[in-house]
């Protein structure tokens, strides 16, 4: 079933229709090869257990990201296609794509950069990079709804995992935010990136739950999902790992502007909340895998949806380190570390995929030029 009334069965590899205008151009979807790529770096930084040369590796991975998002970022705005995307029912959804690629490779600069280009400039790199996405993540989560409301129309069935990455955004802001509160100006500079951080919090947990209400509600009664719009169940459970990530990541850094008790009081909600988020999310990604598994068997063609499986498998990475640093257990430890060996395994096969499908397209371009 479509996950819209104007597209077709099985998206295509701009993930939705384009008017002939837009055709053969980059889509926004395209970012989320750098959030993957940039969670599996961060996701190695943040893991409770370390191994011989995996942090050179997450160091390189980082600067393969950051190398990415330079390319994708001048390639789409050359493009000026930005109003006719805007129109598109699908793919205004993947606008929030590129302010958590700006979001995921700010925090790498930060966890992993430092060591290449130095403690000042990563820091310095990382506000610009934070800041960027997080206006630009708060318009989409903004402006997307508002013109899924006001212009576009949607039949029933239209719901799918992509209209979760317009209002995710502001809660990765605020998992990556916490990383430069420590960093903050001390006083209200400081409280107010705090608790501004909490509020992007608030802000993208509550509007991820209603989405997925709704995600839910189509899939329970239409057609189960097939084809490439599968993958973007995945994106629930990243949306969910993320808040578990951010409750972690701002209980940190909650004592340098909070006083004791409230300080203790976030400690106390990033645990049990945590926890709490976490197993949800855990239901989730057995749903997802379960959907995935069947449309495999049944042959799932590659897309940049494709990348809907990266960036929520690294969020559970990050998740589950977060509630093992924080309980101290060892089955959260070894889950994490399980699930980062996963990503890595998965990351590798899309990137794969991903250069395959860029090689060949090029070459039918090329072609089409020559015969012209």
């Amino acid at each position: 079933m479509a996950p819209h009334s104007s597209t077709s069965p099985a998206i295509p590899s701009q993930v939705g229709p384009v008017p002939r205008a837009g055709r053969g151009r980059l889509g926004p979807s395209w970012f989320a090869a750098v959030m993957g790529t940039g969670i599996v770096a961060s996701g190695a930084a943040t893991l409770p257990r370390t191994f011989p040369g995996l942090d050179t590796a997450a160091t390189v991975v980082w600067a393969g990201a950051a190398l990415l998002l330079i390319a994708l970022g001048a390639c789409y705005l050359g493009q000026r296609m930005l109003r006719v995307h805007a129109g598109d029912p699908v793919l205004a959804q993947f606008f929030g794509a590129p302010p958590m690629a700006l979001l995921t490779v700010g925090a790498g600069t930060l966890l992993l950069g430092r060591k290449l280009i130095g403690e000042r400039a990563a820091l310095d790199v990382d506000w610009v990079l934070w800041s960027a996405g997080t206006v630009l993540g708060l318009a989409t989560a903004c402006a997307v709804p508002y013109l899924m409301v006001t212009r576009h129309r949607f039949t029933p069935e239209a719901a799918f995992g992509g209209w979760l990455l317009p209002v995710v955004p502001p809660m990765v802001s605020a998992a990556t935010g916490a990383l430069l509160v420590p960093r903050a100006p001390a006083g209200q500079l400081r409280l107010a990136l705090l608790l501004g951080c909490y509020a992007m919090l608030g802000l993208g947990l509550v509007a991820v739950l209603l989405v997925l209400a709704m995600v839910y509600s189509r899939l329970v009664h239409h057609d189960a999902p097939s084809g490439t719009t599968v993958p973007t169940v995945w994106i629930g459970v990243g949306a969910l790992d993320q808040a578990v990530t951010a409750l972690g990541a701002l209980a940190t850094a909650a004592p340098s502007a909070l006083p004791a008790p409230y300080a203790r009081g976030t400690a106390v909600a990033a645990l049990l909340g945590g926890i709490g988020i976490w197993g949800f999310a855990t239901l989730w990604l057995v749903l997802a895998t379960a959907l995935t598994v069947r449309e495999v068997r049944r042959g799932l063609p590659f897309a940049p949806t494709w990348w809907s499986f990266i960036f929520p498998l690294g969020a559970c990475v990050t998740g589950t380190s977060a509630l093992a640093v924080r309980s101290g257990s060892q089955p959260f430890v070894w889950t994490a570390v399980v699930l980062y060996v996963l990503l890595v395994a998965a990351w590798a096969v899309v990137a794969w995929y991903s250069v395959r499908h860029s090689v060949r397209h090029s070459v039918r371009r090329s072609v089409r030029h020559a015969r012209r």
